[in-house]
């Protein structure tokens, strides 16, 4: 604690993010403490050095016992002080950082601060006070959708709702902080304690309408997440209920939460992200300042996406097309996707015609010259993508990294057309990539660790999760993904119908089935008439012209808003492919259709860890939340086993084997991890 005049400034420094951890804690409560009994001391300034303000709680302390002080004591000891306190914000203020801020008195923050309360995204409620304070200094709507989003926001909005009292102007926040105390002390204001302000409420509501209300307005983005729920109902008492017992409605719910599995599984979720960071083999921070330019060689759907992914964080593309049409298609999908984002108010006007502007179309590869790096969208044929990087090895400059956003074909193969295997690489991005945060990076044979390493924090530059995999036939995702779908199909054969399977793991959690998701892409995605044999249903649907969404019918019957309808069309269809292949077609429970869809993603992702095509059971995981929809609150299929028990997994499969065959064969790894009573998901 140091002074300035009578203004007394504690500043924490504990790197690198000032997490509140128990030793952050007991200084600041003793300082607290400390200014409050000095009578010269008129005014106190809550600071921090580094990079930021309080980022969060010290989360390797959840799920322990509580080391004194506690942050309610902290917050406690702040808000009590007899002498205004004063928050002064840099960086971020998340979690329990944003908590302390809103016990201090007054808040002020530098313009490129951001404030949050992201605890939704551990599958927990802000259990410092924050469901209580929020709502009595901000809109409740607006507090409910800080805290359930979980996104933190810029310091303009922080001070349009209300959360900060004061934007700094000058160079030094810790200047205009004392500054400000002065002022406050000057003008004799009162303090400021949010505890005794009445909660806002809302017009024409109750406070049980409103929350109602708010819960069906998002049942689809909240549906089966216990955390929002207990938000929602800790908000609700923040409305109705005086503080100290609003507060401890909080803590019970807070608790209940930490010992709830999704809230176990949603911090493994998180941590797994970050190991995932982590590539054996790459040391330090890579420097990816050299990559200034991007190349996209295709127009399409996938081009285009990633090409807005680069765009949006602040990087001009040059996108190349054989076709004038196709180029041109292209480029007006882009601007029609800046145009919709600034008409729901979330670009501006000027910043979607920024982006837009970073584009640049072309129809010659030579165009690519100068590009640092080169992704190939094109068709997905081993013929096209060896004649596009065949020709970029002979157009790129020599320093330039070449990329295949291959979703199944072998890198190697590719990397072998080009005199520079080493700077041959794959980005897998997921559908649509300027939204999906996953990357898959695939390391070829012979790829440069260096490339590896700045393919990930280019990812990570962009706003993407990227995972580094093996070459294998769909590296991890995709490859687990087959699985799956060969076992619906199967499923729908012996009796069990589309919408039957779509609803046993829309049950469990991911946002739609397999015939759903077809629909969605278009069955005819890879399928000509030409090669078509009509053996299967899918032969049998496109030939119909049943193609998905896009022509109205597919495995489902769509109508106004493409709303699905079970078809009996469909169902005459499948069960004349099963005669035709003489399979008998029997009642299939929801039970055996979980365990036939996810078991044999499990065995697949052991095969891949033990051929060493995944570093880790947790990338595993981090690549089916991020990619495929996969339930944060589930943890992702390894989580998920070990969760179930690895032991009753084999059992299982070997029950599905003795009954379907040898498809289903417990992995090597399975079965010894379970015989030795061993976890998958622990650092492997």
């Amino acid at each position: 604690m140091t002074r300035q005049d009578s203004i007394a400034v504690v500043t924490t420094d504990s790197p690198p993010v000032n997490a509140l951890s128990v030793h952050v804690r007991n200084g600041l409560k003793s300082a607290i403490e400390d200014a409050d009994r000095d009578d010269s001391v008129e005014a106190v300034v809550v600071i921090c050095n580094g990079r930021t303000f309080f980022a969060g709680a010290d989360i390797t302390e959840l799920g322990k016992p509580p080391l004194s002080p506690d942050l309610p004591e902290v917050l406690a000891a702040i808000e009590k002080s007899a002498k205004p306190v004063i928050a002064a914000i840099h960086g971020t203020a998340l979690g329990g950082g944003l908590e302390l801020a809103l016990a201090c008195h007054y808040r002020i923050a530098v313009p490129s601060a951001r404030v949050g309360l992201p605890e939704v995204k551990l599958g927990l409620l802000p259990g410092a006070s924050g469901t209580q304070r929020l709502p009595r200094l901000i809109d409740p709507g607006e507090a409910l959708d800080l805290m359930i989003s979980g996104d933190p926001v810029d310091a303009e909005k922080a001070l349009r709702t209300g959360m900060i009292d004061t934007l700094a102007e000058g160079q030094s926040l810790e200047a205009d902080a004392v500054a400000f105390a002065k002022r406050i002390v000057g003008d004799a204001k009162p303090l400021r304690r949010i505890r005794d302000m009445p909660a806002k409420t809302p017009d024409a509501l109750t406070p049980a309408e409103f929350a109602e209300a708010y819960r069906e307005r998002n049942a689809r983005k909240l549906r089966n997440f216990r955390a929002p729920d207990e938000i929602i109902r800790c908000v609700e008492a923040a409305m109705t209920l005086p503080f100290d017992e609003g507060l401890a409605i909080e803590r019970k719910l807070f608790r209940e939460l930490l010992d709830d599995p999704q809230s176990a599984a949603m911090r493994y979720a998180f941590f797994a992200e970050r190991k995932a960071a982590k590539v054996p083999g790459v040391e330090g921070k890579p420097d990816i300042s050299r990559i200034r330019s991007i190349g996209i060689v295709g127009a399409g759907t996938m081009g285009t996406g990633i090409g807005m992914a680069f765009v949006n964080a602040g990087y001009p593309v040059t996108i190349v097309e054989t076709q004038q049409a196709a180029l041109d298609r292209g480029l007006a999908n882009i601007r029609r996707t800046y145009e919709r984002s600034a008409q729901r108010g979330s670009l501006t006007p000027e910043e979607a015609e920024r982006r837009t502007a970073l584009f640049f179309g072309r129809l010659e590869l030579e165009a690519l010259s100068d590009c640092d790096l080169i992704v190939e969208a094109a068709f997905e044929e081993m013929s096209v993508k060896t004649e596009v990087f065949f020709a970029l090895d002979r157009i790129a400059k020599p320093s330039a990294i070449l990329a295949t956003n291959t979703s199944y074909l072998d890198i190697d193969r590719i990397a072998a057309t080009t005199s520079r295997p080493q700077s041959v690489l794959g980005m897998h991005f997921f559908s649509p990539a300027n939204i999906m945060r996953l990357v898959e990076i695939v390391r070829g044979e012979k790829t440069d660790l260096e490339i590896v390493g700045t393919a990930m924090a280019l990812a990570r530059a962009i706003g993407k999760v990227g995972v580094v995999v093996g070459v294998c036939h769909g590296f991890v995702g995709n490859r687990m993904l087959e699985k799956r779908q060969d076992e619906a199909d199967r499923l729908i054969l012996e009796g069990a119908t589309p919408w039957a399977v779509d609803r046993v793991l829309y049950d469990f959690g991911l946002p739609m089935g397999p015939f759903a998701m077809a629909d969605l892409a278009g069955l005819d995605l890879g399928w000509t008439r030409e090669a078509s044999t009509g053996e299967t249903v899918r032969d049998r649907l496109c030939e119909s012209e049943r193609r998905g969404q896009k022509t109205g019918a597919g495995y489902y019957d769509y109508g106004e808003n493409r709303k699905s309808d079970p078809s009996p069309l469909v169902e005459e269809i499948i069960r004349d492919v099963a005669k035709a292949r003489g399979i008998a077609r029997r009642e299939i429970s929801d039970e055996e259709i979980l365990d036939r869809l996810l078991l044999p993603m499990i065995n697949e992702g052991a095969n891949i860890l033990e051929e060493g095509k995944a570093l880790r059971a947790s990338d595993i995981d981090v690549i089916w939340i991020n990619g495929y929809g996969w339930p944060a609150y589930r943890g992702g299929p390894m989580f998920h086993a070990e969760q179930v028990g690895l032991d009753k997994v084999v059992e299982r499969l070997r029950a599905l084997e003795a009954a379907h065959g040898g498809r289903f064969r417990p992995a090597a790894l399975l079965q010894r991890l379970a015989a030795e009573g061993s976890s998958l998901t622990d650092d492997t």
